[in-house]
């Protein structure tokens, strides 16, 4: 390889874990602004959401998730789900992602913390970029499935 292609190579794969970087950090945002449109965007159409043992299987659940009374309802009060600094390992057209996440809720005095979350993700490069083919949570709680996912995640390895 020349200095030139590796060089290339470098660049697209900042330029990869940027745009992915850029996409989970995304997901706090339209959640919160209660857009579902925006939100399912961010995953595939057979894309899979496992959340503590409820799983959407599809961008379509992922939107109904978002649309739902409860959630709105949640918006609403007023919440923000933050995604801390994600760990990116790009492989060509997959990639693994790993962060820890907070929803915050309005509890009328102010804000509390709701949720802690370890979040890992699985992503491909599609016809439009990156999109998630699957995010698995679990809550921080001393489950040692959460650990698990952090380390998979640190390491690049897909759950």
């Amino acid at each position: 390889m020349s200095d030139l292609d590796d060089l290339l190579a470098r660049v697209r794969r900042l330029e990869d874990e940027r745009d992915i970087a850029r996409l989970i950090a995304s997901y706090g945002p339209a959640v919160d602004a209660g857009d579902a449109d925006t939100t399912a965007k961010l995953w595939a159409t057979d894309g899979v959401y496992d959340v503590e043992g409820w799983q959407m299987g599809s961008r379509a659940d992922v939107h109904a998730m978002v649309s739902s009374s409860s959630h709105q309802a949640l918006v609403a009060k007023g919440c923000s789900h933050f995604l801390g600094p994600c760990v990116v390992t790009v492989t060509g057209d997959a990639a693994v992602a790993v962060c820890e996440s907070l929803v915050l809720v309005n509890d009328g005095d102010g804000y509390r913390v709701w949720r802690a979350t370890a979040n890992h993700f699985v992503l491909r490069r599609g016809a439009h970029g990156w999109e998630i083919t699957r995010r698995t949570s679990r809550l921080l709680n001393g489950d040692p499935g959460a650990h698990g996912l952090l380390r998979s995640g640190l390491s690049g390895t897909q759950v």
